[in-house]
């Protein structure tokens, strides 16, 4: 027998659905991504915090879980929302069913509501505060708890997903025959030391790293800038992170005082901090980018990439009052993707140029980061 479970919107849209996962009841913002693979991936993201994941492709879980595949100790999305959930994966690597993995997290999740409707909903409407609920079936009762949910605006999410300690990582990408590689030292280079701050970083983008040939030192988000310049760095990599940058000022500060000592390798929402940081202003988009497939063009080369995006706020390029250049823009909407600065050796991406399980347009930007550390 499926139990029945119910999703509703701050504004009064209601799905029901079965549950699948772990019963209870979650709240957070309902966002979509259009990944048509990647599950395990988007839902160890720490940048999901807070948010309540809608996958859009129709049949998820078919291919199990894994213990190679993923991109934190544990999920953090708050919810996890599918069409319909495989309860018998194929794949050789796989260890246990999605609503196992789900159900061993406490992450609640809901299947067999129309996916499609609930994205055109969050499109014309923007994302919404939301709740799923397998214990509160009365609908009125659970649209005031979607209203009275607090938004992202101005919250520290970071704090929550943090390291508590610096530390040391050593582990490479993960090959299909020998497992995850050491650190193999670019015999062209020498080795980088890079200290990552650590704001809810995906392990893929510490992995990359090391099979640049740079050494990595991940700190917490809160850590002083002059504790990291101590640590003599060659590079300094902001990492991806929840929620909305305005809501982290003491990291703000620190990278204000980073600026110009050393180059800088921002991502996502450390491309936001990067921005803020420089005197520009970030804003809340409509629903945010979310997925595998979003097209961004490198304007310095005019290539075009598929890249993986996860993020629900943009830079305004034009509030950096010509302190830096746009080098990458969307192509769906034409948001700021990618920005350098004008003297210092310092670059970001609005995009997770990792992008484990993929694509793999836009890894290039590692080597980017060694070259400007050789040059610099």
């Amino acid at each position: 027998m499926k139990k029945k479970a119910i999703l509703a919107l701050s504004d009064g849209k209601l799905f029901e659905g079965f549950s699948f996962g772990a019963e209870g009841e979650t709240l957070g913002e309902v966002v979509f991504n259009t990944s048509m693979m990647g599950y395990q991936e988007i839902l160890t993201d720490p940048s999901y915090k807070g948010q309540i994941v809608t996958m859009t492709y129709p049949l998820i879980g078919n291919y199990g879980i894994n213990d190679e595949d993923m991109e934190s100790i544990k999920p953090y999305a708050e919810g996890f929302i599918v069409k319909e959930a495989s309860e018998y994966p194929s794949n050789w690597r796989s260890k246990k069913t999605l609503s196992a993995y789900l159900k061993e997290n406490n992450i609640v999740g809901i299947q067999g509501i129309d996916t499609r409707a609930l994205t055109k909903h969050i499109r014309d409407f923007g994302a919404k505060e939301g709740v799923i609920s397998t214990i509160d079936l009365n609908p009125k009762s659970l649209i005031e708890k979607a209203k009275a949910s607090p938004c992202l605006i101005g919250r520290d999410l970071v704090k929550e997903v943090t390291c508590k300690k610096a530390h040391k990582w050593e582990q490479g990408i993960w090959d299909l025959e020998k497992g995850y590689l050491p650190r193999t030292p670019n015999s062209k280079l020498r080795t980088y030391h890079v200290v990552a701050y650590d704001f809810g970083i995906k392990q893929n983008i510490l992995r990359l790293l090391i099979n640049s040939g740079c050494s990595a030192t991940v700190v917490p988000a809160d850590t002083k800038a002059e504790d990291v310049m101590a640590m003599n760095p060659d590079g300094i990599l902001l990492s991806n992170g929840p929620g909305d940058p305005e809501g982290v000022p003491y990291v703000i500060e620190n990278v204000k005082k980073l600026i110009g000592k050393k180059p800088i390798f921002g991502i996502c929402l450390g491309h936001q901090l990067l921005g803020l940081a420089m005197g520009g202003k970030t804003y809340k988009l409509k629903f945010g980018h979310h997925g595998g497939n979003q097209p961004v063009m490198d304007l310095t080369t005019r290539k075009v990439e598929i890249t993986s995006q996860n993020h629900g706020f943009a830079v305004d390029v034009d509030s950096l009052k010509g302190k830096a250049e746009l080098t990458h823009i969307n192509l769906n909407d034409k948001t700021v993707e990618g920005m350098q600065h004008k003297e210092l050796p310092i670059f970001s991406v609005q995009y997770h140029p990792e992008a484990s399980p993929g694509p793999h347009d836009s890894v290039y930007l590692f080597k980017r980061f060694t070259e400007m550390m050789e040059k610099f």
